[in-house]
């Protein structure tokens, strides 16, 4: 034993105890895994853009503009899942303009749907905008 280190100290750590205080290190590959929110906005993402894409190919319904959309909705869910901070930027605006698009809608006719909507992309933009959501990004 050269390095001064007691052996009691080097098992704990070995088996995930922090050295001093005795709590439980995380192991390193929790590091790379989501948040349960990002995955959950992800998720949100991916099914918008699946309602775009069948409100445009079934006709009528949705302007054929609106696939720019879905592919930013679609690139923003994946980025998210990788924790960019790019996607982040754009799932951030996204999530603030379709609440603002929603409760502008809900103002005009009065009705509960775009208000849920809304309110839940209001959500959505403050769990965002959260530090400890920001310092997992890369």
């Amino acid at each position: 034993m050269t390095t001064g280190a007691k052996p009691d100290e080097s098992r704990a750590e070995l088996h995930g105890t922090g050295s001093k205080l005795g709590q439980p290190v995380p192991p390193p590959w929790r590091d790379r895994l989501p948040l349960p929110g990002l995955a959950a906005i992800s998720f949100y993402l991916l099914v918008l853009a699946g309602v775009l894409i069948l409100g445009v190919a079934s006709g009528g319904h949705y302007p054929p503009l609106f696939l720019i959309f879905a592919a930013g909705f679609i690139t923003a869910s994946a980025g998210l899942i990788l924790q960019l901070r790019w996607a982040w930027a754009l799932a951030l605006a996204a999530v603030l303009l379709l609440a603002c698009y929603n409760l502008w809608i809900f103002s005009i006719a009065h009705q509960p749907p775009p208000l849920v909507q809304g309110l839940l992309n209001l959500v959505f933009f403050l769990y965002l905008v959260r530090t400890e959501v920001r310092a997992r990004l890369r």
